[in-house]
């Protein structure tokens, strides 16, 4: 009886807590999960002896895989299989100048992949189920290219392009690094790793584009950024969130109208073009050595000293503490005004890519902060990339269809480019 009221008692020593991750996080050792959407395609490196499961998720969507090996020779025998087709549907695809597919054809590239007599294993097709799968063992070391092809949709035929979920299980489980850093949007004109903890500063021209990732998820990045010229005069005129927030009217700017970042000139500085984690913080400063000595962590690391350290070389002064936008912290105010924190929304490979409006001199940090929910309880890194102003990106925020699914960026509607015409500003 007592059995059934209490918990069964646990021989041995007390065992420690274990933290609560997001499915993400806590798919098997050695297992990773990849969505190729509609009218899309994804590049997996692959090595001998892994296992590929390929999951129609909709039902009546065509399926390609192309095999490569390191040199860039196309060989379906490397996931043992025999071709069955010459891979229109994605040779379609990349011919169409898809952004979407721009790091894909960068890879390929990369690889010496030429798919112009490319052959490929065709599954699944019109007549297949919801959640018909297929599996297939990997013999070799190469990459493959797997493609869920589709047209311009047919009203009449009712012919969409549905995404297709491929599970790849490691022979080899690796134990450095977690997550793969993304394929970049387009040819980087600056790579940046900010390792964990650290922080680091750059210039970027006016127009060209800044994205931040969060490699490994829920981890926090202080970003500011000044006006070059402003600098070269002597003036100190950082990012100023309070000025931003009166003037956007918003917490913090969003892709569309309301996406610009000023300094307390209210000299705009930057506008934020895509979004896939959509919460950030931009109420208190960066953390300083003030914040862990209150907390009882005298002498912590912190975002505020690696800032100044970081800004040395462009002649800023230091300060105690920094104000900042702190992409991907989990903050907000409740009914009571009290601001509350907790662990980030972001996910792997998460990213806010952002436009300069004019020369800035920027700073990126890696939040140090593993005594809250912060980042998770696990600082990791943050990656910069940037891109010459002359790249094309619509404006874009990633949308979940239900808690565990893969994000979806916004697309501009099929009347965009009409009305794009009659207004200089258009979302």
């Amino acid at each position: 009886m007592l059995d059934s009221i209490y918990p069964n008692v646990i021989a041995g020593p007390p065992q420690p807590s274990k933290i609560l991750e997001p499915r993400a996080f806590s798919l098997p050792q050695g297992t990773e999960r990849y969505v190729v959407q509609g009218s899309g395609a994804v590049l997996i490196p692959i090595e001998q002896g892994d296992s590929i499961t390929l999951i129609n998720d909709e039902g009546g969507q065509l399926c390609e895989v192309v095999a490569g090996d390191d040199t860039g020779k196309i060989d379906t025998k490397i996931i043992g299989e025999n071709a069955n087709s010459n891979a229109e549907g994605l040779k379609s695809l990349l011919n169409e100048s898809n952004n979407n597919l721009r790091g894909l054809c960068m890879g390929l590239e990369a690889r010496n992949i030429d798919l112009a007599k490319a052959s490929a294993v065709a599954f699944f097709g019109e007549a297949s189920t919801a959640g018909d799968s297929v599996e297939f063992k990997v013999q070799r070391d190469g990459v493959v290219i797997i493609a869920a092809p589709g047209g311009v949709m047919d009203i009449e035929l009712q012919n969409t392009s549905t995404p297709i979920t491929v599970m790849v299980k490691r022979a080899q489980i690796k134990t450095v690094g977690r997550f793969k850093l993304p394929d970049p949007l387009a040819d980087p004109v600056l790579d940046l790793r900010v390792h964990s903890q650290t922080a680091e500063a750059f210039f970027v021209k006016a127009g060209d584009f800044i994205q931040i990732l969060d490699v490994d998820g829920r981890q926090c990045s202080d970003f500011e950024c000044f006006s070059a010229r402003k600098l070269d005069k002597g003036i100190e005129h950082a990012l100023d969130v309070t000025t931003t927030r009166t003037l956007m009217g918003h917490a913090y700017p969003m892709p569309g109208l309301h996406a610009k970042y000023y300094d307390q000139e209210m000299l705009p500085l930057v506008e934020v073009v895509q979004d896939t984690c959509g919460r950030h913080d931009a109420f208190a400063l960066a953390c300083s050595a003030k914040y862990y000595d209150d907390i009882g962590y005298p002498g912590h690391l912190n975002c505020s000293e690696n800032f100044n350290g970081a800004l040395e070389k462009y002649n800023v002064t230091a300060r105690p503490g920094w104000m900042a936008i702190n992409f991907f912290f989990n903050t907000f105010l409740d009914d009571h005004g009290v601001m509350y924190s907790d662990e980030p929304w972001s996910r792997p490979g998460d990213y806010v890519l952002l436009r300069a409006l004019t020369d800035i001199v920027c700073v990126s940090s890696a939040c140090p902060d593993d005594t809250t929910a912060a980042n998770g309880w696990n600082p990791t890194d943050i990656h910069v990339r940037t891109y010459s102003g002359k790249e094309k990106f619509s404006r874009a925020i990633a949308n979940r269809a239900t808690p565990d699914s893969e994000p979806k960026m916004t697309k501009q509607t099929g009347f965009h480019d009409c009305f794009a015409k009659h207004t200089r500003n258009f979302c």
